[in-house]
């Protein structure tokens, strides 16, 4: 008996059926939790310690990433101790301190913790004729949804811009740099200036966000002093692309800042 032709309809169907399914598509990394937490040195504004605090802080708010500044590391005042491999310890987070300055026979600067291996940090110094150097820690984490850069600063405390604006500028330089070159970056910490300053008037007017200003909840999210904010001089600023879901002030008097909490996804 002769073999039966198959039709073209049949033969489509056929190898319709024998095709690989299509791939799902990638599940979407969850929303990073990012605090921003001006430690002062270890102690609280009545110069308790402060440390555990600071811990049970990053702790309860269950961040993801924590940018620190005014972190000691072997100096006279704070005892000699590693304040930032301290609070690794105590909350079990990966760590890494940047040295702004030598003080006291250790070091003086600003810190970072990460649930995930930080892929490298190191602190570039940042020009100006400011009396105090000032730095920013740079470094890549070994983020959800990949590779992100984190850029923790502390601005000069003068009363007047101009030194902060020098160290601004030298900042964005280095978060342009990564930019250009494809890289999700967050950049953030205690900027010593308020939202109306020509300093934050310059980081937005070079395309970055103030997280506070974009997803910030009821009330102006003052930070400084803890015990009776009047100012809002700590920051997370974001990229062109990222998405801020929330941000609420946190820490009540665990330092003389109050920390603020973020909730942002890095885009792509």
């Amino acid at each position: 008996m002769p073999a039966r032709s198959i039709v073209p309809g049949a033969l489509a169907l056929l190898l319709a059926g024998c095709a690989a399914p299509a791939p799902a598509p990638a599940p979407e990394a969850a929303p990073l939790r990012v605090l921003v937490y001006n430690v002062h040195a270890g102690r609280d504004a009545e110069r308790a310690d402060n440390l555990a605090r600071v811990a049970g802080v990053v702790r309860e708010t269950r961040a993801d990433l924590v940018l620190l500044q005014e972190v000691d590391r072997g100096t006279e005042r704070s005892g000699r101790v590693d304040q930032a491999a301290e609070l690794s310890r105590l909350t079990g987070m990966h760590g890494a301190f940047g040295k702004a300055l030598d003080f006291q026979g250790g070091g003086y600067g600003v810190a970072l913790l990460s649930r995930w291996p930080l892929a490298e940090d190191t602190l570039l110094h940042l020009p100006g004729d400011a009396p105090e150097p000032r730095g920013v820690l740079r470094a890549r984490v070994a983020a959800p949804g990949g590779p992100l850069y984190l850029l923790n600063t502390h601005l000069d405390a003068s009363r007047e811009d101009a030194f902060r604006r020098q160290e601004a500028a030298a900042l964005l330089e280095i978060a342009a740099g990564l930019r250009a070159r494809g890289a999700r970056v967050l950049l953030g910490g205690d900027f010593n200036a308020t939202p109306e300053s020509a300093v934050v008037a310059d980081v937005l007017g070079a395309g970055w966000r103030d997280g506070w200003t974009v997803c910030g909840g009821a009330g102006p999210g003052l930070t400084f002093p803890a015990k009776a904010p009047e100012k809002r001089i700590d920051y997370l600023f974001l990229p062109p692309g990222a998405e801020c879901r929330s941000a609420e002030v946190v820490g009540g008097e665990a330092s003389d800042h109050r920390g603020v909490l973020f909730v942002v996804s890095p885009g792509t």
